[in-house]
């Protein structure tokens, strides 16, 4: 199972669609087409998929094409198994040329982009630092100053190098590691969308890990509404912050990162589970939710996670300079404050009400 594995940009959405069941065919509406829906459960999350076509578009071979895919992005990319090809890549000290995958190529290519546009807060390679500070293996503690140093000696995305004509990766130093699961949900959504646009799908809502892709209109023609999360830790459930109402039919990815489930307390001070690569430690700022909108969620995964490192002031400066339209969301005391980025202001591919 591609589960998601804990890194710097610890990536765990906290977008939630309004309940999938809840979207249904009006009372009166025509039997035919029908409202289809798929779910399942993958790289250590939930998905949930429904759409709808004139065509018959039957559940079984789509169910059968998703189990297909995601059997095949689970054996590539995770690093729960060892028999995947990122987890020979990490486990292997060569720094030889390694052939690869056209999308693994793709992914690491982002990644580089990602960690220069985003002031070096971005990076795949981070996970040696999770584990120093026990987040993987759940043995929390402080690590020292010099350990930090030491480990930050050997993490880095420009330490692997990429030739994407011949689709081959290799090391620069023996002991970097990847781990691209902090783009995983993204990527996964990406895959499965195209699956329903081959079958000639062009009316679909796939949600996977509350991150998600909309597409075309509800069967009743009316635009797909879901939901930005409230950022707190609740018993009975999840409950909307924000509503988002869908204008553009042609596709709109949605990825939110959000900071509240994973932390731990030494003495009198709290530390959060989202690491900043720049310092090895932390992040200390009060940014607790980040959404971004856009057309590939593979990049609005990675963007997502990147603005729980940079925070609301860093992050608004970068979501400028980049043209992003973000949702972001701070914590002051009890209470939240949301606010746009410039882009999003201007964004009429969707409403916030």
């Amino acid at each position: 199972m591609f589960t998601r594995s804990p890194q710097l940009l610890l990536k765990r959405s906290y977008v939630a669609a309004l309940s999938l069941s809840a979207i249904v065919v009006l009372s009166g509406c025509s039997q035919a087409p029908k409202l289809q829906k798929i779910s399942g459960f993958a790289e250590g999350t939930t998905y949930h998929v429904t759409y709808w076509s004139k065509q018959d578009v039957p559940v079984a071979k789509v169910t059968e094409q998703f189990n297909k895919k995601l059997a095949a992005i689970d054996k590539e990319y995770s690093t729960y198994r060892n028999d995947s090809y990122i987890s020979e890549f990490n486990h292997s000290t060569s720094t030889q040329w390694q052939p690869e995958s056209k999308d693994f190529i793709y992914m690491l290519s982002l990644a580089k982009k990602l960690n220069k546009d985003s002031h070096g807060c971005y990076d795949p390679t981070i996970q040696p630092l999770y584990k120093l500070w026990g987040f993987q293996g759940d043995t929390l503690h402080v690590p020292t100053p010099q350990q930090i140093a030491s480990i930050k000696k050997d993490i880095g995305i420009d330490k692997i190098e990429i030739d994407p004509v011949h689709l081959r990766i290799r090391k620069t130093i023996p002991q970097v590691q990847v781990d691209l699961s902090s783009m995983g949900e993204g990527y996964a959504i990406s895959q499965l969308s195209k699956i329903l646009e081959a079958d000639g799908v062009n009316n679909y809502l796939v949600e996977f890990g509350g991150d998600m892709k909309i597409k075309g209109r509800k069967l009743e023609g009316q635009k797909w509404r879901v939901a930005i999360e409230q950022p707190i830790a609740l018993k009975d459930g999840i409950r909307p912050y924000t509503i988002v109402n869908i204008n553009a039919d042609d596709g709109v990815s949605l990825n939110t990162s959000g900071t509240y489930h994973h932390n731990f307390k030494d003495g009198e001070k709290d530390y959060s589970h989202i690491l900043d690569t720049r310092t090895g430690a932390p992040v200390t700022h009060n940014l607790v939710s980040a959404s971004v909108f856009g057309h590939d969620p593979v990049v609005g995964d990675a963007w997502a996670t990147s603005m729980l490192c940079l925070g609301p002031v860093e992050g608004k400066v970068v979501a400028n300079e980049q043209d992003l339209p973000v949702y972001f969301i701070q914590s002051e005391g009890k209470t939240f404050k949301s606010s746009d980025s410039e882009s999003l202001k201007n964004y009429q591919r969707i409403t916030l009400s």
